[in-house]
């Protein structure tokens, strides 16, 4: 008897729709070219915006802390899982990000879950734009407050919602910094306008805004210089910092709070030793080697600049995430197929990653990229967009 045989419907629809897709294992380091297969190609799927997943002070710290302190800790952080490198990383973290307090995580996603569920009662409502990455969307979900979700970046409809909202404990709004699969900014300075106006909390997911935007890659609430008056900001430690993990920056009160009662944070094992001396090493690379973030923008100019003048369709994007807009979830595939055969590693997102109807090639440029690299790339979108007529 096969148990899960109510699954093979499933996988089948999904393999009858052209949207079943395997995984792509990487025979090389994450960098602006990969090796799959044996061959090479250009990588523009990869979130390692500034190159950092290889850069030399990383690798060296990850390898003296293990020697030191062994491949894991072996413990979770309220048992005996706690090291003085993880407390030296909180407090390294709470400054760079100009905040009270910070609390490392297990990933962004966790971190993101751990709060919302344990901040928020049945007393509370937590307002989400539409458009928020799905570990905010399940964080929520973990929480028995009211939920309300405003249209993305709509500041009228935000101002709707919260005029709904006099009779509730805590007001929370809570938002990406940039939004992970169209590339553009929250309006946070009109976020946190309205936020003053009706008395809420706001919280902010920089996943993709750290190490981006901002000084030295401090993220979005630095960028709009909010400092001090966005609540609670959510980072990770993989993207542009290169590692692994995610936290919050905060008041005190809320980070302590969250050690007692955060629940990815009280039953997860700690980070090994080597990702933690990684990270904070991450951090020193940002406020002393500036020229990443530089040539992370640099590309990024270019590749958005070259795409609009092929004639593709990039929507809104403000970031070094550019989405190419396609439509159709088999079509997205079969141009991500494409372009591989030509060279480049573009991955094809569709539902239910994106809403139907909004499949697109995402591709982030990386501070890693030569701009032969780049022009690689755009031969290849511009062969394959005329090959099927999107451009």
């Amino acid at each position: 008897m096969n148990v899960f045989s109510f699954l093979e419907d499933e996988m089948n629809l999904l393999k009858d729709l052209g949207t079943y897709r395997d995984l792509v294992p990487l025979e090389s380091c994450q960098g602006p070219v990969v090796k799959i297969n044996g061959k090479e190609y250009v990588q523009l799927s990869s979130n390692n915006y500034l190159g950092l997943t290889s850069h030399k002070r990383l690798i060296n710290a990850t390898i003296e802390a293990t020697k030191i302190y062994g491949a894991g800790t072996g413990s979770v952080r309220t048992i005996a899982g706690t090291l003085e490198m993880h407390n030296d990383l909180e407090k390294q973290l709470a400054k760079f990000k100009k905040t009270e307090d910070a609390l490392v995580f297990q990933s962004g996603f966790t971190t993101n879950q751990g709060v919302l569920s344990a901040i928020l009662t049945d007393k509370d409502v937590v307002i989400s734009d539409e458009l928020n990455h799905a570990s905010i969307i399940d964080g929520i979900r973990l929480t028995k407050a009211t939920k309300k979700v405003y249209k993305h970046v709509d500041m009228k409809d935000l101002e709707t919602q919260l005029k709904q909202c006099d009779n509730y404990r805590v007001r929370l709004i809570v938002t990406d910094g940039v939004f992970s699969m169209d590339g553009n900014i929250a309006p946070l300075p009109e976020i946190v306008k309205l936020a003053e106006k009706y008395n809420s909390i706001v919280m902010v997911d920089d996943a993709h805004a750290s190490g981006v935007l901002g000084d030295c890659g401090r993220g979005s609430v630095n960028h709009f210089k909010l400092e001090g008056k966005v609540h609670i900001q959510v980072g990770t430690l993989s993207k542009a910092i290169g590692v692994f993990g995610g936290y919050i920056a905060s008041d005190s009160i809320l980070i302590n709070f969250l050690k007692h009662r955060g629940r990815p944070f009280l039953f997860s094992t700690s980070h090994p030793p080597g990702v933690t001396a990684a990270c904070s090493e991450a951090i020193n690379v940002l406020l002393e080697e500036p020229e990443h973030m530089e040539r992370l923008w640099k590309n990024t100019y270019y590749f958005k600049n070259s795409l609009k003048q092929l004639g593709f369709n990039i929507s809104n994007s403000k970031t070094p995430i550019t989405p190419i807009m396609i439509g159709e979830d088999h079509l997205t595939h079969k141009i991500s197929d494409e372009l591989f055969s030509n060279g480049v590693f573009a991955q094809g997102i569709t539902y239910p990653t994106v809403r139907k109807g909004t499949a697109r090639i995402r591709t982030i440029v990386t501070a890693q990229h030569t701009k032969e690299h780049l022009e690689k790339a755009l031969y290849a979108f511009e062969k394959v967009g005329l090959l099927f007529k999107i451009i």
